[in-house]
C-alpha cells in the first residue's frame, strides 16, 4: 500500500500552531509535580557562603540601580513643566512593568508549585489570547498615545512674546542667538542657556552640520537637530539652578564632550544678563597684553569677539567668554590656566575638534591669551 501523507492548508497553521501550544500548555498545567524526597539535606558551608554572598550581591545591584535615579541629567528629578510630564509618565510605566513582572511571576510559580488538580482550572487557550494578545496590544496602545500627548505638548504653538532662542548644533559646540525687544538687543553666545524662571522659552533648534540632539532632562525632554530642518522644544524652568544639557545622539569623534549648562535666574537677574551680553566690549580692552597675542596668533579668524576686530563665524562667539563657567563646551572649568592648557592641547583634551594647537606659544603667552578672555566679563 502506498502511503498517503497529508498537508494542511496555509490557513489551517496558525490554529494548528495554537491548537498545540494549548496542548503544550496543558500538559504543562496538568502533570503531576515530582515527588518531594524525605531524605534530610543538610545545607554544607560552601552552599550557605554562596547563598550569603548571593544576598549581597542583590542587595549591591539594587543600590547601584537606586544610584542611577539621580544626578545632573537625572530625569527623574525634573525642575520644569514638560521634565514633569515625562517623569509622571515614567513613574507610570515603572508601575506598570513591575505589575506585569509580579504578574508573570505568579504565573510561573503557580505552574510550578501548584497541585495538578488545581492547575487544570486554568485554560491555556484563553491565556495565550487573553495574556499574550489582547493585554499586550491594549496595554501598548495607551503607552503609545501617552507618549504621544507628552512629546507634543513640548513642541505647543506659543504666544508671540514668548521668549525665542536660536540653538544651533555644531561638531561640538553649541551656539544659542536670543531674540529680544526692549534695551537688550538680539545676540549670540556659546554653550551656555540662560533662562528666565517662570517664563516660557521657545528653542529653535537647527544644526550645521550632522544630526546632533538636544537633551536638558532636568527642564525638558529630548529633540533631535536635523540638518535642513527645523525643530522646536518649549522649556519653562520652574526653579533657578544650573542644569547639565548634553548632545544625545551620536555626532563624532567628541560627542561625549559636547555638553552644555542652562542657567535659570529670575526675571530680574536675566535682564540684565541679557544687557550685558549684548553689549559689545570697550575698546580699551584691545589694549590688554593677551588681546595682541589674540590677534596676531589669527584668533580672530574663526572667533568673534563684538567691539575689536575679531570677527570670525567658524567657532564659538567670545564676546563675555568671561562669564562663563566652562569652556570647551562644558569640558573645562574657565580659568585662565585651562585655557592655556586648551591652547596647546586641546586635540589631546576634546579629540577631533576643528582647533589647531598653539604650542609654539610659550607658557607666559598661552597664560596672558586666557587672562585677556577670563577678562572679557
Amino acid at each position: 500500500m502506498s502511503k498517503v501523507t497529508e498537508r494542511s492548508t496555509p490557513a489551517n497553521d496558525s490554529g494548528a500552531d495554537l491548537g498545540n501550544l494549548s496542548q503544550a500548555l496543558s500538559q504543562v498545567f496538568s502533570q503531576s509535580p515530582r515527588p518531594q524526597s524525605h531524605r534530610k539535606h543538610t545545607a554544607s558551608p560552601t552552599t550557605a557562603a554562596g547563598r550569603q554572598g548571593l544576598k549581597y550581591l542583590t542587595g549591591g545591584t539594587f543600590v547601584l540601580l537606586l544610584a542611577g535615579c539621580g544626578g545632573d541629567q537625572s530625569a527623574l528629578a525634573p525642575a520644569g513643566a514638560a521634565a514633569r510630564e515625562i517623569a509622571t509618565l515614567w513613574w507610570w510605566m515603572f508601575g506598570a512593568a513591575t505589575l506585569i513582572f509580579a504578574v508573570v511571576l505568579f504565573l510561573l510559580l503557580y505552574a510550578s508549585l501548584v497541585p495538578a488538580g488545581r492547575r487544570r482550572a486554568v485554560p491555556p487557550r484563553k491565556l495565550i489570547i487573553g495574556g499574550g494578545i489582547v493585554f499586550p496590544v491594549i496595554a501598548l496602545s495607551l503607552l503609545l498615545l501617552l507618549g504621544i500627548n507628552v512629546g507634543s505638548s513640548m513642541s505647543d504653538s506659543t504666544p508671540a512674546d514668548t521668549l525665542k532662542i536660536r540653538i544651533t548644533g555644531y561638531q561640538w559646540w553649541w551656539e544659542a542667538e536670543y531674540f529680544l525687544e526692549g534695551d537688550a538687543s538680539s545676540f549670540v553666545t556659546a554653550n551656555e542657556l540662560y533662562l528666565p524662571v517662570g517664563r516660557q522659552a521657545e528653542l529653535i533648534l537647527e544644526s550645521a552640520d550632522v544630526i546632533h540632539s538636544f537633551w536638558l532632562p532636568k527642564l525638558a525632554g529630548k529633540k533631535d537637530l536635523i540638518p535642513g530642518m527645523t525643530n522646536r522644544l518649549v522649556v519653562n524652568a520652574e526653579e533657578p539652578g544650573i542644569f547639565r544639557g548634553q548632545c544625545a545622539e551620536y555626532c563624532g569623534t567628541a560627542h561625549t564632550k559636547m555638553a552644555f549648562a542652562a542657567v535659570a535666574v529670575s526675571p530680574d537677574e536675566f535682564e540684565a544678563w541679557a544687557l550685558r551680553q549684548s553689549q559689545p566690549q570697550p575698546d580699551e580692552m584691545n589694549e590688554h597684553p593677551g588681546a595682541r597675542l589674540f590677534k596676531e596668533n589669527g584668533c580672530g579668524l574663526c572667533h568673534t569677539v563684538r567691539g575689536h576686530a575679531a570677527q570670525g563665524k567658524e567657532a564659538p562667539d567670545l564676546t563675555h567668554v568671561g562669564s562663563r563657567k566652562t569652556i570647551a563646551a562644558g569640558v573645562l572649568e574657565m580659568t585662565p590656566r585651562n585655557v592655556a592648557r586648551w591652547l596647546a592641547h586641546n586635540n589631546e583634551i576634546k579629540p577631533g575638534n576643528k582647533m589647531p594647537e598653539y604650542q609654539y606659544l610659550d607658557l607666559g603667552s598661552r597664560l596672558a591669551i586666557g587672562d585677556y578672555l577670563e577678562s572679557l566679563k
